[in-house]
């Protein structure tokens, strides 16, 4: 074991977390010896050209390792033809048979981010599947949370992972990340799976308007959500938007003007819902 923990970043290829990569690079923070990309294999094609780049020769002074469970998608595609044990669970927007609006219990996070990192550290620690660890902190685990997102800090789930959160202890809000970014000649895309139901409206309309090809596949998600595989599994009709209505036909400019005419606070993303910040940072 080394003398100091194993410092490993929680690359989710953000705003924050590429902040956070730079940084490193810079001399800006205590050095990283690596940083774990999981893929849900279900990103715009911006988040892999921005990750490649990142994975360029010389651009980083330590390893970025991407690890993964499989598609999340196919993984919906799957449950929306009634494949027997396929379900992502996505935090699903529901309308029940009663009429009464739900929510499914959010899973994919868990199964296709923490659990594909966490089996990642312990090999990169060499600590065995299942076993408890040792008592001293061996990994100093890097997750990007800017201040402005403090709410969203967790402990380590084992004692022998501390998370580290850089940009809370230094006070760096994520307004100040993109500045920093811009100074490098750097910006980062807005990590996260193209269907995930966490999207804003605001999100919704950019992707609609910059990435129509992204939004095809999201609003092509959001139908098969409907299929009979899934209305089985449910009991409900599922959406990825909360109005709960079809992607394709939600209205994102409308919601959003009609929120600012009411002087409503603009609607935020709904990632600080998500466990430990490894999506969408």
């Amino acid at each position: 074991m080394a003398d100091r923990p194993l410092r490993i970043l929680s690359l989710g290829a953000g705003v924050q977390s590429t902040t956070l990569a730079l940084m490193a690079a810079h001399g800006e923070i205590d050095p990283v010896d690596v940083a774990i990309f999981s893929d849900t294999q279900s990103e715009p094609q911006s988040v892999y050209d921005h990750l490649a780049r990142l994975m360029a020769h010389g651009v980083l002074p330590f390893e970025v390792i991407v690890v993964t469970k499989g598609s999340l998608r196919q993984e919906l595609i799957d449950a929306s033809e009634g494949k027997r044990g396929a379900w992502g669970r996505p935090p699903l927007f529901l309308i029940n048979p009663d009429g009464s609006r739900g929510m499914t219990r959010r899973q994919c996070t868990q199964d296709y981010k923490l659990d594909v990192i966490n089996r990642e550290v312990r090999r990169l620690a060499g600590i065995k599947p299942r076993s408890r660890g040792p008592k001293h902190i061996a990994v100093e685990q890097l997750i990007g949370i800017s201040i402005d997102e403090a709410q969203r800090q967790k402990d380590a789930r084992f004692r022998w992972i501390e998370n580290v959160y850089p940009l809370v202890r230094m006070g760096i809000t994520r307004a100040e990340c993109l500045e920093k970014l811009d100074s490098w000649g750097w910006s980062a895309p807005k990590s996260a799976c193209t269907f995930c139901p966490y999207h804003n409206d605001a999100m919704w309309q950019d992707m609609k308007v910059n990435d129509p090809k992204s939004f095809a596949d999201a609003v092509a998600m959001d139908d098969l959500l409907r299929g009979p595989g899934l209305r089985l599994t449910l009991r409900g009709e599922a959406y990825l938007h909360g109005s709960r209505q079809p992607l394709r036909f939600v209205k994102f400019d409308e919601l959003i003007a009609a929120k600012a005419a009411r002087r409503e606070r603009p609607q935020g993303n709904l990632f600080g819902n998500e466990c430990e910040g490894m999506c969408g940072v």
